[in-house]
């Protein structure tokens, strides 16, 4: 009997005791960390989609505008956005007719256009300094080997009417606002137009899948649009803003809570997304391989009436490119021009996505497949299909945070 009296003695002692018949108390629970909306988005980004997007468009051959592989290319962008949940697809009509200096002819030889772009005078002012090659488009046929290309790309241009493309995200708790995302989607110098700018029209394509996913919802609307005629003078987007920038924030009808042209709250572009190579060399050959300080240029323009604003949002873009971008790293420059959000600049802070900054690089020849007949799908490797993967990502996650991107 002793045992059992010891062994109840030992039962009230615990009790009686604080921690000894208790185990330790658990430690307090940590307050559950946010989900990051946004970074689940940027992560459905798929690599193996853009390049299969920019490989389609590129079966319509350079997308000339005016012409019936133009016209196809229109169709089909049409057809995928529909596809990716975009209920509310739209074109927006406008006439085009070529004055006769710009008429092509195919005896005409390349016109080399070393300042093309913005130039500023001055020490340290305009760039053009070291190795440059000419730059300019490319007229001649035959300089196109690929005979089945050349032959897809051989129907001229003719006068008439034209149509840009864009869909929209409405937005659940404003409407009435929006952001404005873009790409062109003509293209010339007989070659597959497969950066200039398959990849800029298959960024937006990609950012329209991911932002149009059922789950997936916006405080704000975001407009995905794919100009026509950029190459003829940025008229697609020019038609755009004549036509629609005075419906910006009108109900139609009265009290229906739709708004056909929501207020722009900036505008972003993107143009030319995958070679980033450096320089040519001093004998006018280029380095195949991409350089290791490739980057994403983010340019606004600094004689704009929103220059102050643009830059701002450059930075953010900039700041979403660190946060979200799995690669490559993104620089803010101020010389923002000869892409389709110029029209845009001087109404609402206006950007443009890039592979190079368009004057001291683009415009110095910094792209050997510019215009050019190069300008095909074969010519790009994975890693510059990846610089144009991280523009998609940081336009992503900048528009994500500023249209308030969530999960439903």
């Amino acid at each position: 009997m002793r045992m059992p009296l010891l062994l109840l003695a030992l039962a009230l002692v615990s009790l009686s005791t604080p921690g000894l018949a208790q185990s330790p108390a658990a430690p307090p629970a940590q307050a559950a960390q946010p989900v990051d909306s946004v970074a689940t988005l940027v992560g459905r980004l798929d690599l193996g989609k853009y390049k299969a997007t920019i490989k389609a468009l590129t079966t319509f051959g350079d997308r000339r505008q005016g012409t019936q592989r133009n016209r196809k290319a229109v169709a089909w962008i049409e057809e995928q956005l529909k596809r990716y949940g975009c209920s509310n697809v739209e074109r927006l009509h406008f006439s085009y007719q070529a004055p006769p200096s710009a008429r092509p002819r195919n005896d005409m030889p390349m016109v080399p256009v070393i300042a093309s772009g913005e130039v500023r005078g001055g020490v340290g002012g305009s760039r053009y300094r070291g190795i440059t090659k000419a730059t300019g488009v490319n007229t001649d046929p035959i300089r196109q080997p690929d005979e089945k290309l050349r032959a897809l790309d051989s129907e001229p241009a003719s006068d008439g009417v034209r149509d840009d493309v864009y869909c929209t995200k409405i937005g659940s708790t404003h409407p009435e606002e929006m952001y404005l995302v873009g790409a062109h989607l003509d293209g010339h110098g007989w070659g597959e137009a497969a950066n200039d700018d398959g990849s800029g029209v298959a960024l937006v394509m990609e950012l329209a899948r991911v932002f149009n996913m059922p789950d997936v919802k916006t405080e704000r609307s975001i407009r995905f649009v794919l100009w026509n005629n950029e190459e003829t003078g940025l008229n697609g987007s020019q038609a755009y803003v004549d036509q629609r920038a005075a419906l910006q924030g009108q109900e139609s009808p009265k009290g229906s809570g739709k708004y056909p042209e929501p207020r722009w709250l900036a505008m972003i572009q993107h143009d030319m997304m995958l070679w980033d190579h450096g320089m040519p060399h001093a004998d006018g050959s280029w380095n195949p391989e991409q350089r290791p300080e490739a980057d994403v240029n983010i340019e606004f323009q600094s004689k704009s009436r929103f220059a102050d604003a643009a830059m701002k949002l450059g930075f953010f873009f900039r700041d979403a490119n660190e946060k979200y971008a799995a690669d490559y790293p993104a620089a803010v420059g101020p010389h923002m021009t000869n892409t389709d959000s110029t029209p845009f600049m001087d109404l609402v802070p206006a950007l443009s996505l890039r592979e190079n900054e368009r004057g001291m690089q683009t415009g110095a020849g910094w792209n050997p497949t510019w215009h050019q007949p190069m300008d095909v799908y074969s010519m790009f490797s994975d890693k510059d299909f990846r610089l144009g993967l991280n523009a998609a990502q940081t336009t992503l996650g900048a528009v994500g945070q500023l249209a308030g991107a969530t999960l439903k």
